[in-house]
Parts: structure tokens; C-alpha cells; sequence
């Protein structure tokens, strides 16, 4: 969490110092893209940030069953419903598996 304190504190920097129009240059971002704005820059992370923050929520439901933010929103699990769908995830899983790997005779 260091490496990541320290990228905050250097981005924050950089937002107070320049203008959200400064322009900027990303190499790997595909034509005619590359030539950007310090504003696209942020709108293009806020939206990687948004992406995985929503990814990692999925998992978490997986794991834990929540369903909502706050306690008293949540719907009960449907435990049946939920472990049928973990059942059919993890066979698609395995057999997904098997066609990169198949067993040896």
C-alpha cells in the first residue's frame, strides 16, 4: 500500500498543478487517442477504477452472499439458487480447463 500512498499523493500533485485541458501524450493508447488532456486521463481512470471496483464486487457477493451495501437493503440469499450457480460456474470452469489442458493417457 506504500507504492500506492505515494502514486496518490504525486497524482494529487500533479491535478493542483496543472490545468484539467493540459494537454499529454499516452504511447499505448490506440490512434488517433494518444494525444490526450490531463481531464480525459482522469475520466479514462475513473472509469478502470469504476470497472474493477465492480469486478471485485462480484467476488465478494460470491464469497460472502451480500447483496447490498447497507445490511437492511439485502435481499435474503437464495442459498439453493446461489450454490446451483456456483455448481454451473465452476463446471464451466473445469471443463474450460480441460480444453487448455487435456488429460493425459
Amino acid at each position: 500500500m506504500d507504492r500506492h500512498g505515494t502514486a496518490h499523493d504525486s497524482l494529487g500533485r500533479v491535478i493542483d498543478a496543472l490545468d484539467l485541458d493540459t494537454p499529454g501524450h499516452v504511447p499505448w493508447w490506440a490512434d488517433p487517442c494518444p494525444n490526450t488532456t490531463l481531464f480525459a486521463v482522469m475520466v479514462h481512470v475513473l472509469g478502470e477504477t469504476i470497472r474493477h471496483t465492480g469486478h471485485a464486487d462480484i467476488l465478494r457477493e460470491t464469497v460472502d452472499g451480500r447483496t447490498g451495501v447497507r445490511a437492511e437493503n439485502e435481499r435474503p440469499a437464495d442459498e439453493k439458487a446461489r450454490a446451483a450457480r456456483f455448481a454451473k460456474i465452476e463446471q464451466t470452469a473445469t471443463a474450460a480447463l480441460a480444453e487448455v489442458r487435456p488429460t493425459r493417457h
